[in-house]
């Protein structure tokens, strides 16, 4: 089988019931690397209501994404999600404000956005972080990620 001209071999997927759209044009205004790339509307009743978007290609921050609008049979869950590797606290403040707000703060930089998709927003240095068993401890009583306290952490 090959690959559509013009996209990537492999390109995560994104089921969402019927607000594809909604959540594509926030995760473009949330990240300023970010296009539309294409989409597929319904040409007929099978398909959804006529015109209705189906799928949404689109780019974010340099990874190609589609979403679906497949209705409500799955939601997303924590076994899947999107990591944005930041490289200040300015960075992880400014992604974590905008990926929670609608949406709920979890543990460790985890975060569930307004759509229900899980994302992790960490600093690029986590894993050279987190090698150092107190980084890893003091991680686990964060939400929002600070490096300072993790750096901090790492050196003790």
């Amino acid at each position: 089988m090959s690959t559509p001209e013009g996209y990537p071999r492999i390109t995560p997927f994104l089921w969402f019931d019927s607000n594809a759209e909604e959540a594509v044009d926030f995760y473009l205004s949330v990240f300023k690397n970010s296009r539309r790339i294409g989409e597929l509307r319904a040409v007929d009743d099978i398909q959804g209501p006529m015109g209705s978007v189906v799928t949404i290609t689109f780019e974010v921050d340099g990874q190609q994404l589609t979403a679906l609008n497949g209705g409500p049979n799955f939601k997303f869950t924590e076994a899947i999600s999107l990591a944005v590797n930041c490289g200040s606290q300015q960075e992880i403040d400014d992604y974590w404000s905008k990926l929670t707000d609608g949406g709920a703060e979890i543990q460790c930089g985890w975060l569930q956005d307004r759509f229900g998709l899980y994302w992790q927003v960490v600093p690029a240095n986590i894993a050279d972080l987190l090698k150092h068993p107190k980084a890893f401890e003091a991680m686990l009583g964060m939400k929002k990620l600070v490096i300072a306290d993790l750096e901090q952490a790492s050196q003790s």
